[in-house]
């Protein structure tokens, strides 16, 4: 049955070339927009390199010294975190690390001006980098602020020629400072935030005051929790270890709290793209917002798809006049017709999925963002096949319950009315 359904689809299809078109045409667009919108959401939030166990992760990276009436908001300060988020006990690794900076090294007369990040030995366990050659520096070298670096691949091309055989070369910066290169990793997306660099240096040898008592600085923490359900424990504890901090009224003397949250990866991104600094990390909001954004855009083309349909059903009104004539159900010509909907919403799905690859292509060659490379893994491809069906039946269920309501006397006739 649905084999001779599918049979006579495909039929239809062909029947109606222009009309077919118009809507694959607007099948395909629709899904195109919506999975390079997806895949750049999870090549930013899902779990990619070097965030891979990105369910067992929490970051922190702004405080808030608040009161009713003002607030300052940074990023929390390396004194403040060693102190009362270091010792947490629930994670299995706390890592400290700055922010982005940038460091200067020439090769020759040619300047190189390169992202860079100082961090903790323990930023290479909470994280997975994909190292092609060397290790990362160790608690010794970073405990004795060795001059020791990790490099990314592209770095180690532009500096020294090659990605390979590069341990042990000199890295010397603008300011004369010579570090000894100990590891390469392969490129970092731009796009994770909270881990890329180019250059990654212990966090010993910034020039900063790290020991600096102020709360507000210039870093941030990552926890990795034993198991994914240990999340909201250490939450939890987070949560306990800040309220234990005392208000720092030396310096705001109207302070009445402190606000630093530990979220997922999603939750850390929204918080600071919303502007979200409060006990609600804005997740919630952004779905709805996100949900609604693609529905509305699903729902214009699955309008005019529907008007499309209609006028199908007008030209075959003949056709199921005969075979309501011969007995044929409500519910079969509804299910017969959402099956070939379904059918012209996946071919449309399929040249989406095309034309959403080399959108993702075109992107990736513009180098919009560094290092970047968007594609369709089963993630998205798992997004496009609900989105595929769920543009299928939003544009098939009222065609096919008016199919099922055709008068056949009057169908038979060929009357325009029937419906």
């Amino acid at each position: 049955m649905l084999l001779s359904y599918l049979k006579i689809a495909w039929k239809v299809l062909l029947r109606r070339k222009f009309f077919t078109f118009i809507s694959l045409f607007g099948i395909s667009f629709t899904l195109m927009i919506l999975l390079v919108v997806y895949a750049m959401y999870d090549h930013t939030v899902g779990p990619h390199t070097p965030e891979k166990r990105v369910d067992r992760l929490l970051f922190t990276s702004t405080i808030s010294i608040w009161s009713p009436n003002t607030s300052n908001i940074s990023s929390p300060s390396y004194s403040f975190l060693e102190r009362y988020i270091r010792p947490l006990r629930t994670p299995e690794k706390v890592s400290i690390s700055t922010g982005r900076g940038s460091v200067v090294t020439y090769v020759g007369n040619t300047k190189l001006k390169l992202d860079q990040k100082y961090t903790d030995a323990e930023f290479w366990q909470v994280l997975d980098f994909e190292f092609i050659e060397g290790r990362p520096y160790s608690l010794a070298e970073v405990a004795a602020a060795a001059r020791v670096l990790v490099i990314n691949e592209s770095t180690a091309r532009n500096c020294f020629g090659t990605a390979r055989g590069v341990l042990g070369r000199a890295f010397v910066t603008d300011d004369n400072m010579h570090y000894r290169v100990v590891g390469v990793v392969r490129d970092v997306p731009a796009a994770r935030t909270y881990t890329y660099a180019e250059v990654w240096m212990p966090i010993t040898t910034s020039t900063e005051d790290i020991h600096n008592a102020e709360y507000m600085g210039s870093c941030m923490a990552i926890m990795l929790a034993r198991r994914p359900e240990d999340v909201p424990a250490i939450q939890r504890e987070f949560a306990q270890a800040v309220a234990r901090a005392p208000l720092p009224t030396n310096v705001y003397k109207w302070v009445k709290e402190v606000r630093l949250y530990a979220g997922t990866l999603l939750a850390t991104v929204v918080r600071e793209e919303l502007d979200e600094y409060g006990p609600n990390d804005g997740v919630a909001r952004f779905q709805q917002l996100g949900a609604g954004l693609a529905l509305l855009f699903m729902l214009l083309p699955a309008l005019n798809l529907v008007n499309i349909n209609i006028s199908r059903i007008l030209d075959r009104s003949s056709e199921i006049g005969v075979r309501k004539a011969f007995g044929a159900t409500g519910g079969a010509l509804i299910g017969q017709f959402l099956v070939e909907n379904v059918f012209l919403t996946l071919l449309g799905g399929l040249l989406g999925l095309a034309l959403a690859a080399g959108a993702l292509h075109l992107l990736n060659f513009s180098g919009l963002i560094a290092y970047t490379q968007f594609g369709i893994n089963g993630r998205v491809f798992g997004v496009a096949l609900t989105a595929i069906l769920f543009f299928g039946l939003l544009s098939g269920v009222y065609p096919a319950y008016k199919m099922s309501r055709l008068n056949p006397v009057k169908a038979l006739k060929g009357d325009q009315n029937a419906l």
